[in-house]
């Protein structure tokens, strides 16, 4: 049985039941003077909590996919060899569910896909397609499951030379690329906007920063550990560019999150802004910092403030040049701890830098607020990001209100 089945989560339940039933029919028993009495109820009550902890549990983790395994769940993880090969030395990526061995983007598992509502059905010419896959580092060796959302257009004779901008979305912690798509419906709301004409034909990429579960990274590369940034800023768009028509310059891509995915676009962003010109982060943190879930990020030694600094993006602002990118920021005024936080990095971007905000009066760290951010942002988004003027070579055969603020000097083109 697999950790987030339906089938898991009727056993845990049914299995909770039969503990509650066995407690009351044996209370009798147990109630009786004497030390065997007294640890036997103490047992029993134990038992039938932990049980029912866990069935809670299994229906929570089935409904949000914080795990999406048993291997994920006791931190066991699929990994590749760092040599793997790319698509651009002799494989193909996905053309249509189909893989070339070697290439760092596979075709995946369901990964809950058939769970999500909404997604595209019918031709992909007229409604586009959404596809489960998996990203194969070449430099890190992680192994990510990804949804990939691509537009009509994509499929359309007339756009099959056309390479189309790309925005990431990530997860926060310990999130899954489900919540991405059933909870913050990011390819359903890209979708309608595409549709409408509100937002430009744009591939869709949910992915998690996730990729030592149940470890939280933080998007950092850790010393000795987990190279998370190295896998979202330089494996990740290589596999993409060598497996879809995407733009090959850094500003037709961007990078939005919730939650810890938000504080990771703007790591990312204003860190490797040669890859990522564009964030929009919903309830992000501004800096990096130890907790239980992460461990040591940082390390030891006479570096491990340098390193800290850098991924304090106040530090940044006020130390470091500042980088040409255009950031997007939303928090609740009331609801959220962040706001103060949030004004305060507004407050300290400086040209060229450009940032603008979402700042509903009320809302709470949760999807129902971020679904509600979801379209002015993607929207914000859309006006940041160029489309690809590069074209494919005949040959190829690859598959709320935002409120702008100036910095006192001059802005961003």
């Amino acid at each position: 049985m697999g950790l987030t089945s339906e089938t898991t989560v009727y056993v845990m339940a049914a299995l909770a039941a039969v503990c509650v039933g066995l407690l009351v029919w044996s209370w009798p028993r147990f109630a009786r003077q004497g030390l065997r009495q007294v640890l036997g109820r103490l047992l029993a009550i134990g038992t039938t909590q932990v049980v029912m902890i866990a069935a809670f549990a299994c229906w929570l983790n089935s409904s949000y996919q914080f795990f999406g395994s048993w291997g994920e769940l006791f931190g066991r993880v699929e990994t590749a060899p760092v040599g793997v090969t790319q698509a651009g030395d002799g494989g193909t990526g996905t053309v249509n569910g189909a893989a070339v061995k070697g290439a760092p983007v596979q075709p995946a598992g369901d990964e809950q896909l058939s769970r999500v509502s909404g997604l595209p059905t019918g031709p992909a010419a007229v409604n586009g397609r959404v596809e489960s896959v998996k990203v194969i580092g070449r430099r890190t060796g992680v192994v990510d499951p990804a949804f990939v959302y691509l537009p009509p257009q994509y499929f359309q004779k007339a756009y099959q030379r056309q390479r189309f901008p790309v925005i990431v979305a990530l997860s926060g912690y310990p999130g899954s690329i489900f919540n991405l798509a059933q909870h913050l419906r990011v390819s359903q709301t890209a979708g309608a906007l595409q549709k409408s004409g509100l937002m430009q034909p744009t591939v869709m990429v949910m992915i998690r920063p996730t990729i030592a579960p149940p470890r939280d990274t933080e998007c950092v590369n850790v010393p000795g550990g987990p190279q998370t940034e190295t896998f979202l800023a330089r494996d990740l768009p290589e596999a993409l560019k060598s497996a879809y028509r995407v733009g090959h310059d850094a500003s037709a891509w961007g990078v939005m999150g919730y939650s810890s995915g938000g504080s990771c676009a703007l790591q990312l962003t204003m860190r490797d802004p040669h890859v990522y010109t564009t964030a929009a982060a919903l309830s992000p943190d501004y800096r990096v910092k130890d907790d239980p879930t992460t461990g040591s990020l940082f390390g030891s030694g006479p570096d491990r403030t340098e390193r800290m600094n850098g991924h304090d993006l106040m530090w940044r602002l006020k130390h470091l040049p500042v980088p040409q990118v255009s950031v997007l920021v939303a928090e609740s005024k009331h609801g959220e701890r962040g706001y103060p936080q949030t004004q305060a990095f507004i407050e300290a971007v400086k040209a060229p830098m450009r940032v603008a905000s979402i700042l509903p009066e009320h809302g709470s760290h949760n999807f129902p607020t971020w679904v509600q951010e979801m379209p002015p942002a993607l929207k914000w988004m859309n006006q940041q990001l160029t489309f690809p003027q590069d074209a494919v070579p005949r040959h190829h055969k690859k598959g709320a209100a935002v409120t702008e603020h100036t910095p006192a000097a001059t802005t961003r083109r």
